[in-house]
């Protein structure tokens, strides 16, 4: 892609192949749900084939360098300071049930910091990336995050608790002090393409809880190279570790934390 690093073209060129397979396997949910077959062994192949893609077109640029995936876990290399962070289909439920709002997660640590992200919709085809210190994109465009500066004009995103996964009660008291002062909120199931709907300046802002690293990594550098805020529910930048998460341009980042943080973050 013009104007991208060597860096951001293996991204690149990882993520397309991987969603051409992920595309082809979308293309039979349909015939899967239509004849009674397992879906959910299905979604859990295609899940592991974009994860071995991803794999080995990355390890065939970046050779030693280690992996944290969503279906694999830990792979310790050679090279344990640059670290690949992917979820190979982020919006599993979406896609197991024919909607087209899924994406493939990458994401580049080293030495700790997250360096490089990318988020691709091979669905729409569009392309997040971003590199620090160089700005965040959608496929040539160059993003930044929306200039809304009040909740009650707003459009936030979140997630929401199911099963045992995260806190309901606290998630419902969320709900009811924000909901009512903002102009919408959106649950749409893929959480890396919401922190990039806030890059984009899509949404103002964006909440959950109980995410994994490969849920937000991607999406933390691209939020902040298009000029936004993320913080975790304590105000601080662990938001890696604890997986709950606050994001949104300058004014939205702040409303939000004096609602769910016990104090605000430095920003």
């Amino acid at each position: 892609m013009a104007g991208s690093s060597a860096l951001i073209n293996v991204m690149i060129s990882a993520a397309e192949k991987a969603g051409k397979g992920l595309i082809r396997d979308f293309g039979e949910i349909e015939h899967l749900q239509v004849s009674r077959k397992s879906l959910g062994d299905f979604v859990s192949t295609a899940d592991r084939r974009s994860e071995s893609i991803l794999i080995q077109e990355l390890s065939k640029s970046r050779p030693g360098f280690s992996f944290l995936v969503e279906e694999s876990g830990e792979i310790i290399n050679s090279d344990k300071n640059n670290r690949w962070i992917i979820d190979p289909l982020d919006g599993t439920t979406n896609f197991l049930h024919g909607v087209p709002h899924f994406a493939i997660s990458i994401a580049l640590e080293s030495n700790g910091e997250i360096v490089a992200g990318l988020i691709f919709n091979p669905v729409t085809d569009e392309l997040y990336w971003a590199e620090k210190g160089k700005g965040a994109f959608l496929n040539q465009r160059r993003l930044r995050v929306s200039g809304r500066r009040h909740l009650d004009e707003a459009l936030l995103a979140t997630g929401t608790p199911f099963g045992s996964r995260g806190d309901a009660k606290r998630f419902v008291n969320l709900i009811e002090k924000i909901m009512p002062i903002t102009a919408g909120l959106r649950r749409f199931g893929a959480a890396a393409l919401d922190l990039a709907y806030v890059a984009a300046g899509r949404y103002e802002g964006y909440f959950e809880m109980s995410l994994q690293p490969w849920d937000v990594a991607a999406g933390a550098i691209l939020v902040k190279e298009a000029g936004g805020y993320i913080s975790d529910f304590n105000g601080e930048k662990d938001f890696l570790k604890t997986g709950d998460v606050i994001v949104g341009n300058e004014p939205i980042f702040l409303e939000l934390t004096k609602l769910i943080c016990p104090r605000i973050p430095k920003t």
